[in-house]
This record gives structure tokens, C-alpha cells and sequence, in this order.
């Protein structure tokens, strides 16, 4: 599975994933820093890639739409340097893998991880901390 981090994540959090052997890019390297986030949504989905983000708007496109891809993980945690995005992701995956390979739209904050299947109007299930 390979990871697009949206412009609000730290770009040293792609080689943080890459040595956990976790393939990313950040947009910013793909000239989309200040794309829409339906266009990156879209490169989301081009590329067979789960977005990486801490917009909200981005679960919000993806109810209003109705869609059923990419998975979206939103990290509602701010201030975190690349190292720990990158061992926040890697436990989101190893939580969540087949959520996200089926689409899924997750929320991780400090206590848990929530996880809707796409598209948006399907069930909603924890995976820690309830």
C-alpha cells in the first residue's frame, strides 16, 4: 500500500516511512503544496494511494461525494515531527490494513482510532480506547 501526506505534514516523514519500508510521497513533490483537496483526493486515487491528512475537510468531501475511494487517514494531532507521523502511521496500519485496502476513512486522535468504510454512510468501528 503507498501513503500521499498531505501539505500540512512534514515532508521528513517520507523518509521516516521509506526506511520502515512504507512507500509515500508528500505532495509536495508532486507540485501539488497548494492544490485543492479534491485534486489531491483525485492524485489520491490515480496513484492507488491512502491520503494522509489533518484537514477534516477531506472526510467531508468524501461524505458529500458519496465515493468509495481513496482510504483517508486524518490525524486530528498537531505538532507532531516527521518520526512520530511516521510510528503514528505505522500503528494505524498494522491497526487498520485491511480497513484501508477495503477504503476506509479513519480518524486517529491521542486516545483512538476511528474507522468508517467507503463509502462514508457505512458502519463506524474503534479500534482502541472506546
Amino acid at each position: 500500500m503507498k501513503y500521499l501526506l498531505d501539505q500540512g505534514l512534514p515532508r521528513s516523514t517520507v523518509e521516516y516511512l521509506h526506511a520502515m519500508g512504507i512507500e509515500s510521497q508528500h505532495v509536495g513533490e508532486l507540485g501539488l503544496a497548494t492544490a485543492s483537496d479534491e485534486v489531491i483526493l483525485e492524485e489520491g486515487r490515480k496513484l492507488d494511494s491512502v491520503v494522509v491528512t489533518l484537514d477534516a475537510d477531506f472526510h467531508a468531501i468524501l461524505a458529500f461525494t458519496n465515493v468509495s475511494s481513496p482510504s483517508v487517514i486524518r490525524i486530528r494531532i498537531e505538532g507532531l515531527k516527521g518520526v512520530n507521523v511516521a510510528n503514528l502511521l505505522l500503528k494505524v496500519i498494522n491497526a487498520a490494513s485491511s480497513d484501508l485496502e477495503s477504503r476506509a476513512a479513519i480518524t486517529v486522535s491521542d486516545r483512538h482510532i476511528a474507522i468508517r468504510r467507503l463509502p462514508i454512510n457505512s458502519e463506524k468501528r474503534r479500534v482502541e480506547g472506546d
